[in-house]
């Protein structure tokens, strides 16, 4: 498109093992809009994005900046350039206070040291020229979600960044939050600015861009006015096929509970609550939701769920088939019959050198039908892998390939289909669908339920608000370490008045004392 600000045209990514990311791709950035990119998970979305910002180069192809052909070799290139991006995961030292993380890798000095008041006085300086208010002096650990990328935000703009690439930017805020994120966003395109929007959020995208990329399979499969086209429209053409985004969940007849949680409280090492006095059940066929801004608990408490945080328990029990858990260990509470789908799935969910077949029966390997004595049954395996391979629809060279070499969505499908084939009575699902596509978490969804059905008490974990009001039975939000409100009927409630809740503005028992009132 002739005048556009930045072009990549022909972009084609071969990786050196033979896989195919991006195959002539075109790509085009008007100066001053808001532009969305969206596509299944290994649609090539992240890798035309790294060679935007010099983390990668291309195989084939050029990219053009105000008409001048530039190579970026890495990403302080991009920088110089004007092209910033702010990760899906933070780059920010949480120890070091807003103004400290602003000026990192550019400070300024007095004699040998950093000149702190210098980078105040820079950070508040750009924080006015963008509307963008911060605390110079707060540390960033103790900042909300959507602070800390407010920071994130700030720091590309005083690097000069006229073009902003945003990665699942609303993917751990609540509708508050993103709400107020986008009014940043329009401003920043009133003054100029250029960004490009990565979402799986259609809704979302639909609000604030201007227009949208899809890409298919590493190709380009269309670029619309955002005007022209629907949220089903964008869905059918990411994915191949209409997705459903609403779900009619039978009405189950919940059994006994699994999972017992009795007036459980936790500290962190100074002695300061992260838990308090957490009680619920979860029933047989049953799905309890955990809703929560980042940082208010959910993560102990899965912790404690799976019981690795035995040592910062300060009272209370966690009882999964009538059995305290505490002083059990990962193979033994496993051995209960307990699945856990982790946040994490680079992390915690994968050995990444490993090979999918390996990653998949890393839980079961010492069972009878895959093991005899000290010898594996390969051929077992072999089938296995291939079977889940199949019913889950992991895009893959096969069950040899290492996980590491799939999409962030091909390798989370391998992740839920290794905890969810071993008809587990519980399961822990902790974030199951961050960072992948609709039509995957559709796939992911109808599994959870298939298992709900078949009478296994699941907990979903989650920061997608439509996905924890669509999919749980019961429904609790934590606030700063505290059940602050217990729902019975979650798809009745809006995400506003869920986000009410999490941002503590709203508690139940308030909300109880009001209707009470005269």
């Amino acid at each position: 498109m002739s005048g556009a600000l930045l072009e990549m045209r022909n972009i084609t990514k071969v990786y050196p093992n033979g896989v195919v990311a991006n195959q002539n791709v075109q790509f085009s950035l008007q100066e001053g809009e808001i532009h969305a990119i969206a596509g299944e998970n290994g649609a090539g979305k992240s890798t035309l994005m790294k060679m935007m910002f010099g983390m990668e180069e291309p195989s084939e192809g050029e990219i053009l900046l105000k008409g001048k052909q530039i190579k970026l070799g890495n990403p302080q290139e991009a920088i110089a350039l004007g092209i910033g991006m702010v990760h899906q995961h933070f780059m920010l030292v949480p120890s070091f206070t807003v103004a400290e993380n602003m000026v990192l890798g550019m400070e300024p000095r007095r004699g040998v040291g950093i000149h702190y008041a210098e980078a105040v006085r820079l950070t508040e300086e750009t924080a006015r020229k963008y509307n963008l208010s911060v605390n110079p002096r707060a540390k960033v650990e103790d900042l909300s979600v959507g602070m800390k990328q407010k920071v994130e935000i700030l720091k590309a703009l005083l690097r000069g960044a006229e073009i902003l690439i945003l990665d699942e930017p609303t993917a751990v805020l609540t509708p508050q939050e993103t709400e107020e994120l986008f009014r940043e966003l329009k401003l920043l395109k009133q003054k100029g600015h250029t960004i490009v929007f990565i979402s799986h959020k259609l809704k979302e995208v639909k609000e604030l861009c201007d227009r949208i990329t899809i890409l298919r399979g590493g190709r380009t499969e269309g670029v619309f006015n955002i005007a022209d086209v629907s949220e089903q429209e964008i869905s059918r053409r990411m994915v191949g096929r209409d997705v459903v985004l609403k779900y009619d969940k039978t009405q189950n007849k919940y059994g006994e509970p699994v999972l017992s949680v009795q007036q459980l409280s936790a500290v962190d090492a100074e002695g300061k609550p992260l838990l308090s006095n957490i009680s619920f059940n979860v029933r047989a066929g049953e799905i309890v939701g955990i809703a929560g801004v980042e940082g208010n608990g959910q993560s102990q408490l899965v912790e404690a769920l799976t019981g690795g945080l035995t040592s910062r328990l300060a009272g209370g029990k966690v009882e999964v088939q009538g059995r305290t858990i505490q002083n059990l260990g990962i193979r033994e509470i496993r051995g209960l019959g307990v699945s856990y789908i982790p946040e994490d799935r680079m992390r915690q969910g994968a050995a990444g050198e490993a090979s999918i077949a390996d990653n998949l029966i890393s839980t079961q390997y010492r069972s009878k039908s895959l093991n005899r004595g000290p010898l594996l049954r390969m051929s077992s395996i072999q089938k296995l892998a291939s079977s889940l391979i199949e019913e889950f629809k992991v895009r893959c060279s096969g069950p040899s390939q290492p996980i590491g070499m799939l999409s962030g969505g091909n390798m989370q499908k391998v992740v839920v289909a290794r905890e969810c084939s071993t008809g587990p009575l519980l399961l822990i699902a902790e974030q199951p669908t961050r960072g992948v596509d609709i039509g995957a978490a559709q796939f992911i969804h109808q599994k959870l339920l298939e298992l709900r059905d078949a009478g296994c008490a699941i907990v979903l974990v989650s920061a997608d608000l439509n996905e924890i009001l669509e999919m749980s039975d019961t429904l609790l939000v934590l606030y700063e370490g505290e059940i602050a409100a217990r729902l019975d009927s979650p798809s009745s409630v809006s995400e506003e008045e869920l986000g009410l809740y999490m941002l503590g503005i709203r508690r139940q028992q308030e909300q109880y004392e009001e209707e009470a009132s005269p």
